[in-house]
């Protein structure tokens, strides 16, 4: 029993593994609910509730009638996925013994972590979705405005890569001394790892009891939403899933892990949904329109500058790292202002107005659809694996004739 506890709270997952069981739930999701894995469009109604408690009427807004903003968090299941999302990684972080609050050595980091979340909430509530509804969860709808997310956001975490390697950016290195921690700083206290697992287990009840209510009271997809969401904060903390690292990692390293983790976790989801698509459920499909493009590119430049996605922040900030819930606030002031700019400052009518919805099985047919997918997501994921093994750190492509091609040459 030890080496499973161990296994499941005190070791990372496999990418692999997380990432495929995030891919599961979210299609196991869509079938019970009806709605997908999403967690933005939950923050700009949080914005909206704020704006509200300051005495600001947003009743004659577009977007929030739009996101419909229908009752609390606590009434919705959007809500409970976010709420159950952080209980998750939070209840996981506790029964680890990881949680740890640690502060930026460098405080400039939290300005640019502020202002990184608040271009990346602007452009993901522009394009519709953040990495999870206009990516994760919006291929697998066969949606094709997720695969101009994708290309959008690729190119934009290349921007933000070239934005963060400036010298302006990265600010003076810390020059102080080492210092050796103390006694008590180098090892946690056997009492304080029996003190965190105890609160891990009482939030675990807590939540339990709270889910346990939901059911006996009527409220199922509730319920069932909290339920989804814990496992959602589960596996993104224990897998340490990040959207950014996706692509960031690439342009830096060279390192593919997570790109390839998340084709298979979106492959698994692609072929459940279908399933569910075909027995006669709607899709959640969104406009393709330019408010996708330049969404996805600001939403990929914003997640490297934060250096982290909304996934990424959400159970980094339940490890207790500080740097993260700035970027939390940053997100929701960010989709809170495209939810003015939409209407306010003319930013539906010149980017989203009179574009169409595309459903890939609907305009291709299903087989058609389902096979044009797979071979996209196989096209990315071998991609990856060549780029993985043909860029040397610092030194960029390898060519055929055993020669380094500098990054930048490449990729302008």
């Amino acid at each position: 029993m030890r080496g499973m506890y161990d296994k499941v709270f005190s070791r990372y997952w496999s990418p692999y593994v997380a990432v495929g069981i995030a891919g599961l739930l979210s299609a196991l999701y869509f079938g019970i609910t009806t709605t997908v894995w999403a967690v933005t469009g939950e923050f700009t109604r949080l914005g909206g509730h704020l704006l509200q408690l300051f005495g600001v009427d947003i009743s004659n807004w577009a977007y929030f009638n739009l996101v419909k903003m229908n009752g609390t968090p606590l009434d919705r299941t959007d809500g409970w996925i976010v709420i159950g999302m952080l209980a998750g990684a939070l209840i996981t972080v506790l029964l680890g013994n990881n949680f740890k609050i640690r502060v930026p050595q460098q405080k400039r980091r939290l300005v640019q972590g502020f202002a990184g979340g608040i271009i990346a909430g602007f452009g993901a509530r522009l394009a519709l979705g953040c990495n999870l509804a206009a990516f994760f969860t919006g291929v697998p709808q066969f949606s094709f405005h997720s695969w101009i997310f994708m290309f959008a956001t690729a190119v934009g975490t290349y921007i933000g890569v070239k934005i963060i390697g400036t010298s302006w950016w990265r600010g003076k290195p810390n020059l102080k001394p080492f210092k050796k921690p103390a006694a008590s700083e180098a090892g946690v206290p056997a009492k304080k790892r029996v003190n965190q697992r105890i609160l891990g287990l009482i939030a675990a009840l807590l939540f339990i009891g709270v889910v346990i209510f939901y059911f006996s009271t009527g409220k199922t997809m509730l319920a069932i939403a909290a339920l989804f969401g814990a496992g959602f904060g589960m596996s993104i903390e224990r897998g340490q899933i990040c959207f950014t690292s996706a692509f960031r990692d690439m342009w830096i390293s060279g390192r593919a892990v997570m790109t390839k983790a998340l084709a298979i976790g979106m492959a698994i989801s692609v072929l459940i949904t279908f399933f569910f698509l075909q027995s006669g459920m709607e899709a959640v499909i969104k406009v393709a329109a330019p408010s996708t493009l330049v969404g996805g590119l600001l939403f990929g430049i914003g997640i490297v500058l934060a250096g982290g996605c909304e996934t990424g922040w959400m159970y980094r900030a339940m490890e207790g790292q500080l740097h993260f819930w700035v970027v939390g606030a940053g997100n929701i002031i960010g989709a809170t202002f495209l939810a003015y700019a939409w209407d306010h400052l003319g930013v539906y009518n010149a980017l989203a107005k009179g574009w169409p919805k595309i459903n890939l099985i609907k305009a291709w047919g299903a087989p058609t659809a389902l096979i044009a997918t797979f071979v996209l997501l196989a096209a990315w994921y071998f991609f990856s694996v060549w780029w993985e093994r043909h860029y040397r750190f610092g030194r960029g492509l390898k060519t055929g004739e055993g020669k380094y091609v500098p990054q930048h040459s490449n990729m302008q």
